[in-house]
């Protein structure tokens, strides 16, 4: 059997959660404050995942040179330096509006990667 120590990042409480594990099956789950601790802490030792937020360069707005974007989605945590790598040479063209699809299912994971401001 083997434990991991997580500080839970689903509400500002912050918890230390404590995970049990029999191989790569959740045993039990304590410290979390609220169910959205133990349903954390269980993803985040089967299969952690991650929003992906920056920036992308806009052509052709007076107004601002890039626009940030995030992952409608989350995606493996494994996927997500390809996913950065991958928005490294995406430019965008103006007009930018909030939830545009600046590159479509990035990277394989079936996630697309969306504007989050209007420029």
């Amino acid at each position: 059997m083997s434990t991991q120590h997580l500080t839970c990042i689903r509400c500002p409480k912050g918890c230390q959660i404590t995970v049990e594990l029999e191989g790569t099956e959740v045993v039990s789950v304590t410290g979390n404050g609220c169910r959205r601790g133990d349903e954390y802490a269980r993803k985040e030792v089967t299969n952690p995942t991650r929003t992906v937020t920056t920036v992308v360069p806009v052509e052709g707005s007076p107004v601002a040179r890039m626009v940030s974007v995030k992952t409608a989605a989350d995606v493996p945590k494994s996927k997500v330096l390809d996913v950065v790598r991958a928005l490294a040479g995406v430019r965008t063209t103006a007009p930018v509006h909030i939830g545009d699809v600046v590159l479509a299912d990035v990277c394989g994971t079936g996630v697309d990667v969306v504007a989050t401001k209007n420029v």
